[in-house]
């Protein structure tokens, strides 16, 4: 199957063994195409003795640090097939990643994610509330990861309303007539985590303003370490949510994804796990030797993706923490694994939107 077959798929309906075949089929496909069109990528699988004509199961591929892409130029395609280049998040004097994207992988990203975010969502488009500044958005053609976020997200939105000024300060009249315009309808909300609680939550609080979202739905990601330090569980920020402007807990969304592979997000449940969908999976190696962590084991996440075409990003280590709790046996009814994140390695970088930003807090 091409890509825009694969993505002809609904996202959580796969058991594991369809999940595994179409990962093999697809990630060999993958691991083939990079090997031949990116040559440090080349050099790097024959350093290590891969045989490209007799590839392993997926779990068994070599996979690639995240941290790779920000010492080289990662890229399977020509240069002038370059439409769009991602960057991560980073604090100040961070080397960022850098993801070359040309048109088919940017438009397979953008699906895939319409695919996983419309289980949740819906397929109508509905008014959007964007729990962020206007000012992210800058260079459309050099996109940092927020503003891909932001982006990213708002096809969802039929309308859209930012609720922080120039100066991450709540835009209370701005917000009043767009929730009296969309009086009685679902509202989409997306921001990242810290920022919704310090520029939004927070300000309800101080402002006390506060407006019936009880029809919201709210999608957030980029990382928990600030709010983990200050002791905020994910209960009590649903709670908190909840308790300043009505919205129900099950309707608060975590997601977890990165730069490196855009589109394919890991979303939670109304039970509280991140479920990988069937264009993605999720592995837990022991960092020790790298071998698979059993079902409840903590170790460092590695992910796969049937996304990257323009680069090698299909099969990656990443630089958290996590563990698998089940696979195709969550109450919430979504096939495919689940699992939760247990924070970054020790001595890793900060990375993720929300961390990078809190950071200056």
């Amino acid at each position: 199957m091409d890509i825009n077959e694969i993505l002809e798929i609904a996202p959580y309906s796969l058991d594991k063994e369809q999940k595994r075949q179409l990962l093999n089929e697809r990630l060999h496909k993958l691991t083939r195409k990079h090997y031949a069109q990116c040559e440090p990528y080349r050099k790097m699988m024959d350093a290590i003795g891969l045989d490209i004509n007799n590839l392993p199961d997926y779990e068994k591929l070599p996979f690639l640090p995240v941290r790779l892409f920000k010492e080289f130029e990662l890229r399977s395609c020509a240069k002038d097939e370059v439409v769009k280049t991602m960057t991560s998040s980073g604090t100040t004097g961070q080397a960022v990643s850098r993801i070359f994207l040309d048109r088919e992988t940017s438009s397979a990203q953008q699906k895939c994610l319409t695919k996983i975010v419309s289980h949740f969502l819906g397929t109508q488009r509905v008014p959007m509330l964007i729990l962020d500044s206007s000012s992210v958005i800058k260079n459309r053609n050099m996109f940092s990861a927020r503003g891909a976020g932001i982006l990213g997200f708002s096809m969802f939105g039929s309308k859209r309303q930012y609720a922080l000024d120039e100066n991450m300060e709540l835009d209370i009249e701005g917000m009043k007539a767009f929730l009296e315009a969309h009086q009685g309808e679902t509202i989409f909300m997306f921001g990242f985590t810290f920022m919704v609680w310090q520029h939004f939550y927070k300000k309800l609080l101080e402002t006390g303003y506060r407006p019936d979202l009880s029809k919201g739905v709210l999608i957030h990601g980029g990382g928990w370490k600030k709010l983990l330090n200050e002791k905020v569980s994910s209960e009590e920020y649903k709670a908190s949510l909840n308790e300043a402007c009505g919205i129900l807990p099950e309707n608060v969304h975590d997601y977890y994804g990165m730069v490196e592979q855009t589109g394919c997000v890991y979303m939670e449940c109304k039970c509280g796990h991140l479920h990988a969908s069937a264009f993605s999976d999720l592995l837990i190696r022991r960092p020790y030797d790298f071998s698979l962590a059993n079902v409840g084991e903590k170790g460092l996440i590695e992910v796969v993706s049937v996304l990257p075409g323009s680069y090698p990003g299909h099969v990656l280590l990443t630089e958290d923490e996590g563990m698998i709790l089940g696979e195709d046996d969550c109450p919430c009814g979504l096939k495919g694994k689940y699992f939760k994140i247990e924070g970054r390695i020790k001595n890793a970088e900060i990375r993720g939107c929300s961390d990078t930003y809190a950071a200056k807090f």
